[in-house]
């Protein structure tokens, strides 16, 4: 994994999946994949005890009050209360003091929550391959780390309380209030369930629009992504105000639902709070009432008016933080739909371990199948891939776009788990090189190498850390970094990477092969069309430093421009996802067939 991540990963956005049933499940009014969480059961037994108490303390709080309102209207003396008042700031302060625990429990339970989620999705899109993060797009991803933990935090906060508060302290209160006054009691009884099933009503179709909201805000973050990453060409063919339009459309889209949303949640929670009062002021009038027909007293009459409110404000609690939390709501289906869609990790069964790969070792594989799940449409991207390896050997793929290159240099490198043949490592079986003892010994260099915010240096011994000034001053010289750092204000130590000073495609190249030179437990080269976007004269100049690095380590190079398969061992020809031809390029020249065509169209491509 840390050879995939230093090395840089760079995913497409795409649109985001349609609808599922989990979406369409998680739209009632209680969202059920809640009790799926670890350790749910324990923190609700402990909130329903905290509601026991707290409906309990509620109780003593509206007795108390009551008592001493009561006696005193009566004509006692007011030092005579001290009892029902001390009883009364009692139950005062044992309610604010359960309030405080009941927060404390969920901020760490909230917080090991959110902190496991962000583990789980950081090790899913690092270590389960390319398709996990082109199923939701780039844009999605990263906002779902960033910004859906913390929403997802916020919203275990919120709803947690509620739902135990809104199913236990209706039912302690309802009892009291039946035995003080049975009209009141069948009152408050009957109109419970009509606000509940109103409330139903408007969080379906609050969550209905705030899903569509979410669904606009996944489009408006892949869209931004993709707009950063194709500005230089939309502006070098004069697109870019054309395709600004199209981002203002986009932004529009999220604005409307995001507006719709908000009115719904504006006009629930009044309608909600309007219900709520004039079903408290339903049974005040009827307590006022029957206190003036004298066939109900003070006592009870106070009691119940203390405690109605009490009785419906777990409802209304809920209701008005149910629109607050729908954010966190949905990045949880959506974190949690992304982590069910990865692939099993074939490691987590702890097979044994793979051996360090050295001029002996051998790579075999038999029958390799690979299937794209792109927006619930299989694509079969690789079939019955089998070959043999050994030593130091440099591969060379080729194939027409959409053969399977990329998604066999996906296998090799471990991003990827394959869903139909073997793989074996000298005489050790592997289901799938998707491993910590494989990752360790690999490099992986894209098209386009990540370089992060941080100095060069940072950079360069991001995964060696403690390399020294002579170890990066070696690298530097291997890789040709010496003009660049020239040039640079502070050298080494200036800051580069997003919001930093950017480097040019082949600069960033040179930045990944010296991590390949400080990282000395590489031992397995992968590289995806690492030239595809650099000219000609740069990636000349960077074949001879990328060679010397290839020497005593097994290379796989996949790439359109046939320079390179002059330099390697081997080469694989790949059409519709199977190795079809394999040999040397003099040899390959000579069978005719297919690949001299792909040979010739590939040349002319590169001419």
């Amino acid at each position: 994994m840390a050879a995939s991540v230093a090395y840089g990963i760079v995913r497409s956005p795409v649109k985001p999946n349609r609808t599922t049933r989990a979406e369409k499940r998680n739209r009632a009014v209680i969202d059920r994949s809640l009790f799926g969480l670890p350790g749910i059961r324990r923190i609700l037994l402990l909130l329903a005890g905290l509601a026991v108490l707290a409906g309990s303390a509620t109780f003593g709080l509206a007795w108390s009050l009551s008592s001493a309102l009561t006696h005193l209207w009566q004509g006692a003396a007011l030092s005579d209360q001290c009892v029902w008042i001390g009883l009364f700031l009692l139950c005062f302060v044992g309610v604010q003091g359960i309030a405080w625990l009941q927060d404390l429990l969920l901020d760490n339970y909230a917080h090991e929550r959110a902190d496991e989620l962000r583990h789980k999705l950081v090790t899913a899109v690092f270590t389960r391959g390319p398709e996990l993060v082109q199923a939701s797009g780039t844009g999605t991803t990263t906002t779902l780390l960033l910004e859906g933990v913390a929403q997802v935090e916020a919203y275990l906060r919120l709803i947690l309380p509620k739902i135990c508060r809104l199913l236990i302290i209706p039912l302690l209160l309802v009892v009291p209030i039946f035995l003080l006054d049975w009209v009141s009691g069948v009152v408050v009884v009957i109109v419970f369930p009509f606000i509940v099933f109103y409330m139903v009503l408007l969080g379906r179709v609050a969550g209905e629009k705030a899903a569509r909201q979410h669904r606009k805000y996944q489009v408006l973050s892949n869209h931004f992504i993709d707009s950063l990453r194709g500005i230089d060409t939309l502006k070098l063919f004069g697109a870019s105000r054309r395709h600004g339009k199209n981002i203002y459309a986009v932004s529009e889209q999220f604005r409307r639902a995001t507006l719709k949303t908000l009115r719904i949640a504006t006009l629930s929670g009044g309608v909600l709070d309007l219900f709520v009062t004039l079903s408290v002021a339903a049974v005040a009038i009827l307590l006022g009432l029957r206190l003036l027909d004298g066939s109900l007293t003070l006592f009870p009459a106070l009691t119940i008016l203390i405690l109605a409110p009490e009785y419906f404000k777990p409802l209304r609690e809920f209701a008005a933080d149910f629109h607050a939390s729908l954010d966190g709501r949905n990045a949880l289906a959506s974190i949690q739909t992304m982590l069910r869609g990865a692939r099993p990790d074939a490691a987590d069964v702890s097979p044994p371990s793979l051996p360090l790969w050295n001029n002996r070792a051998r790579l075999a594989a038999s029958g390799l199948g690979f299937t794209y799940d792109a927006e619930h449409e299989a694509f079969e991207a690789l079939s019955a891939v089998s070959f043999e390896v050994s030593g130091f050997t440099k591969v060379g793929i080729i194939g027409a776009s959409g053969a399977g290159k990329s998604s066999l240099i996906q296998l090799l490198a471990g991003f990827s788990v394959p869903d139909a043949g073997t793989i074996h490592v000298n005489d050790t079986p592997a289901p799938s090189l998707k491993r910590a003892d494989w990752h360790s010994q690999i490099a992986f260099l894209p098209q386009n190498p990540s370089l992060f915010h941080a100095t060069l240096r940072e950079n360069l011994a991001f995964y060696h850390p403690q390399a020294s000034d002579e170890e990066i001053a070696e690298a530097v010289a291997v890789v040709g970094l010496q003009d660049l750092i020239a040039e640079l204000p502070e050298g080494l130590d200036t800051q580069i990477g997003e919001g930093a000073r950017a480097l040019s495609g082949g600069q960033a190249q040179r930045v990944a092969l010296a991590r390949v030179c400080l990282d000395t437990r590489i031992r397995v080269l992968l590289f995806d069309e690492p030239t595809a976007h650099l000219d000609i004269e740069t990636e000349l100049e960077l074949k001879a430093r990328m060679l010397s690095l290839m020497q005593d380590r097994l290379v796989f190079f996949a790439t359109h421009r046939l320079h390179w398969m002059q330099s390697m061992d081997l080469i694989w020809v790949l059409d519709g996802g199977k190795i079809v031809e394999s040999g040397t390029l003099e040899e390959l020249r000579a069978r005719g067939g297919y690949c001299s065509s792909l040979i010739r169209q590939l040349e002319g491509v590169e001419a």
